[in-house]
């Protein structure tokens, strides 16, 4: 989908652990098309079942780096680019903690993601803009319109009350 990137970042493994070098300005900056500054690092944790989603930030978006530190999840962004050929659609991809996947999530997507391993997970943000409750938005997870085929090992996931009154894709505020 136009403006996401999945890539892989080299991890380092030894008899001790391993370790992962999740940012590096020069090598990030060296993406044709990319021009992103980093301004704040978010860490959540969700135990096993949780979803989470889908939010974004309309009067200040925010482009996301985001990574697995630990367990696994199916990680989603959907695009709402009023302007884009490919509203509407939405890209799922399984990342887990350690394999050096990273996924960027560029402002105008909305973000979320549904836990998938039995420990819980820990995902790490890096974001190009700060965290403004006032302007975030919410699409509802389970919306027909966009169809994410998320894993569900269950009827229904774990989600927040925000989430579960979260709006359907024709009411939500879109990107110009």
């Amino acid at each position: 989908m136009n403006g996401l990137l999945l890539f892989r970042s080299r991890v380092i493994h030894d008899d001790r652990g391993y370790f992962w070098e999740t940012q590096h300005r020069e090598r990030f900056a060296a993406i044709p098309g990319l021009d992103v500054d980093f301004v704040q690092e978010n860490q959540s944790f969700s135990r096993p079942h949780v979803l989470r989603g889908l939010h974004y930030q309309l009067e200040s978006p925010q482009g996301k780096l985001v990574r697995v530190a630990a367990g696994q999840v199916f990680d989603v962004a959907v695009d709402l680019r009023g302007s884009s050929p490919s509203l509407g659609q939405w890209f799922g991809v399984h990342l887990s903690g350690g394999d050096g996947m990273q996924l960027w999530i560029p402002p105008g997507f909305a973000h979320g993601f549904f836990v998938t391993s039995p420990e819980g997970a820990y995902l790490d943000y890096s974001l190009t803009s700060y965290y403004n409750p006032a302007t975030e938005r919410t699409v509802r997870w389970n919306d027909p319109t966009i169809g994410i085929d998320w894993p569900l090992r269950e009827k229904d996931p774990i989600v927040s009350k925000k989430d579960r009154l979260g709006l359907a894709f024709e009411e939500a505020d879109l990107f110009p």
